[in-house]
């Protein structure tokens, strides 16, 4: 393996055809407040592309995953239901969840592993059923996209005894991608009235499949309190890139002892711990502030790409404005808009997921560029529907529709294996 030629590649999902508002995540409060309302899976997944092509042009390594096939009959059938029987199940069917591809796997890199190949695990995501039907086809897609054996590995997911929900609860420091990191597994119990989603023997088991060192491997514990305030994944109170860590002071069960744990075996860790004075735990989950990508751009600067949201509260929006004209370590803050996916409780963190490896090692299909981008655009333009109302879902007109929108959008980039 040549270290030098590894670099980050942010793998984002395309927001699927029938993007809509069930409700189904508890402990969501974004995607509870919007249920039954009209969504926009057009808008939606042109605010992604044009994420995606943001990052293009602060010159990061972009990738994509498609959207997996929906509405999911065969989970319906599974399940001796109708779609006409159970609104809920017909919701979960349709559920154009896989766009959130920080929930798809957990990944640790070259560099961590013992046999030196990068190590992808799906997320099994049993804690809601209409995510728990995902991991197959995304299992799928992952073996296509990272087929060269020779650098990639991929598990099965860990058994439904033990919830796993994949790198929202995954953090890794780092001199640099190419370089030997600490793996930091965040974990969840009770959260009050909303289940904790991530138990701790998944994170164990999944660093034990990955070959982990456990010199450089912690298991910390989520604050419940965060989790009862809607931070359902670790990715919505702390995120951390390179050598720093972008945290709330309130996102680990104990705060400090979590810290020093991280810098004992990291000591090079540069902490931006961010005041429960200044922004509470509320407006974090509200505007999706640590739910951002923190990326370190080619001049070697860290930057920080947030939500639109995030300038719309009054106390974020300062926090933010004192950050970039400090001395600290998080030198940019670039908004982009990707509300469609925000009010079904996705942020920028959620809509990407993070491989360390050389582009050359990934099948090419994935990977995106300008071209590409804009073929994409194109068929979305032209086969996404514009507007689904809750009454819409379930009936023939619209998986018709739906079925065929992904159909066109796998033919343009020859993945039609996925069909």
């Amino acid at each position: 393996m040549n270290r030098d030629s590894l670099v980050e590649i942010n793998f984002d999902g395309i927001v699927g055809p029938s993007h809509n508002y069930a409700g189904l995540s508890l402990g969501n409060l974004a995607a509870t407040a919007h249920a039954g309302t009209a969504s926009y899976p057009r808008a939606a997944a042109l605010q992604g592309l044009a994420k995606m092509r943001h990052n293009l042009g602060l010159g990061l390594a972009q990738g994509f995953f498609v959207p997996l096939p929906r509405p999911n009959l065969g989970f319906l059938d599974r399940l001796g239901a109708e779609e006409s029987t159970d609104a809920a199940l017909t919701a979960a069917a349709w559920s154009a969840s896989s766009m959130w591809t920080a929930n798809a796997a957990t990944v640790s890199p070259a560099p961590d592993t013992a046999d030196g190949r990068c190590h992808l695990t799906p997320a099994n995501l049993v804690t809601m059923p209409h995510r728990a039907q995902e991991w197959p086809d995304t299992a799928r897609q992952l073996a296509v996209a990272f087929a060269d054996e020779a650098h990639f590995a991929i598990h099965q997911p860990v058994p439904p005894s033990f919830g796993d929900e994949g790198a929202a609860n995954h953090m890794r420091l780092c001199a640099g991608h190419d370089q030997p990191g600490v793996e930091v597994f965040v974990f969840g119990r009770s959260g009050g009235p909303f289940p904790a989603r991530q138990h701790e023997q998944s994170s164990r088991a999944v660093a034990r499949l990955h070959g982990l060192d456990p010199a450089r491997t912690l298991f910390i514990e989520q604050n419940p309190a965060a989790i009862a305030a809607g931070a359902f994944h670790n990715d919505v109170v702390s995120v951390a890139n390179g050598s720093v860590l972008f945290t709330h002071a309130e996102a680990f069960a104990d705060q400090a002892s979590a810290i020093e744990r991280m810098r004992e075996a990291f000591p090079a860790l540069e902490v931006v711990e961010v005041p429960s004075a200044e922004v509470s735990l509320a407006d974090a989950i509200r505007s999706y502030l640590f739910n951002a990508q923190l990326v370190t751009l080619p001049s070697g600067e860290t930057a920080l790409i947030v939500p639109t949201e995030c300038r719309e509260v009054p106390a974020v929006a300062r926090y933010l404005d004192g950050l970039v004209k400090g001395n600290g370590p998080i030198r940019h803050v670039f908004p982009v808009d990707v509300r469609q996916s925000m009010a079904n409780g996705g942020g920028p963190a959620c809509l990407r997921l993070r491989v360390v490896a050389d582009p050359d090692t990934v099948d090419p299909r994935f990977m995106l560029d300008e071209a590409k981008a804009d073929r994409i655009e194109q068929v979305i333009a032209a086969s996404w529907p514009e507007q689904i109302d809750p009454a819409d879902i379930g009936q023939p007109a619209l998986l018709a529709a739906v079925v065929s929108a992904r159909a066109r959008l796998l033919e343009s980039l020859g993945l039609d294996i996925l069909g």
